[in-house]
């Protein structure tokens, strides 16, 4: 039975998406059978990794509304291991539907249950907001990966978010745990990045990952290619972060025996890479 991950965050542009899409592409390659859904109607890890959204005829929506079985709406991508349940701008109305049906919050997982068993991970994708959408993928998942952008804002909207997550674990999932705080866009250059590490690993201390997602050059444009960080730039900083942060996953849940030590790759950066950020 797969463990399901929600990555969210209602606040935008901190890196959640990139995480969904290149976190279940690093566990695909690593050989655990993956299935990315995307819960957000703006598509972008539909788009992500290399499917034309004009082309969804079916996806999320139609699962969680009309009924759809999963299985018939899932698509294989590029990646090896790694399958995608889509969206489309369906998804948008998806919300004031599931107002007036019972068991409101359930509909996703519903959906889910149905597929689950057939995957080891399945990582949603949630869009950013705190709305029905975002509740009915944290009571489909089994822990919440909360990505934090290492700039000045970073704990602007956290205590609302945490809340909710609290709401849902007492009343809706009482099996939903934080998979951990994970720091997006890191440049180890600024004394402000550097800062907001610190104050973030004082509020959140063991819950936060090792693995710091940096900024680079190439892990923003490869969804311009319609590609994974692995298959755009497979040696890369960005690959090489992406790649720590699942084996830092399968060692937070007993699926390796990787040492404390060898947790975590060092990401290499050269004068020229830098530069290449900048």
């Amino acid at each position: 039975m797969g463990k399901i991950i929600a990555i969210a965050n209602q606040k935008g542009g901190v890196g959640k998406t990139t995480t969904a899409i290149n976190l279940a592409a690093s566990l695909a390659v690593l050989e655990y059978k993956t299935l990315l859904i995307d819960a957000d109607p703006q598509s972008n890890a539909t788009s992500g990794v290399g499917i034309d959204v004009a082309s969804v005829t079916a996806g999320l929506y139609e699962c969680i509304i009309d009924s759809v079985h999963p299985k018939d709406v899932i698509l294989k991508t590029d990646t090896p291991n790694l399958f995608l349940l889509p969206t489309n701008a369906d998804l948008v109305g998806v919300e004031l539907e599931l107002v007036s049906l019972t068991n409101r919050e359930y509909m996703m997982k519903k959906a889910i249950d149905k597929i689950k068993d057939k995957y080891d991970f399945i990582i949603v994708d949630c869009c950013p907001s705190l709305g029905l959408t975002v509740i009915n993928s944290l009571c489909a998942s089994d822990s919440v990966i909360i990505p934090v952008q290492c700039e000045y804002f970073a704990l602007e909207g956290m205590g609302k978010l945490l809340q909710t997550i609290k709401i849902v674990q007492t009343h809706l999932n009482t099996n939903l745990d934080i998979e951990g705080v994970l720091l997006t866009m890191f440049d180890g250059r600024l004394r402000l990045a550097n800062q907001v590490v610190e104050e973030v690993k004082t509020h959140f201390q063991d819950m936060v990952f090792d693995t710091l997602i940096q900024r680079n050059t190439k892990l923003a444009e490869a969804p311009s290619f319609g590609k994974t960080i692995i298959m755009h730039d497979a040696i890369g900083k960005g690959s090489t972060s992406y790649l720590n942060l699942a084996r830092e996953i399968l060692q937070r849940n007993g699926l390796t025996k990787i040492s404390d030590k060898n947790r975590v790759i060092k990401v290499q950066e050269s004068e020229e890479e830098l530069s290449e950020d900048i």
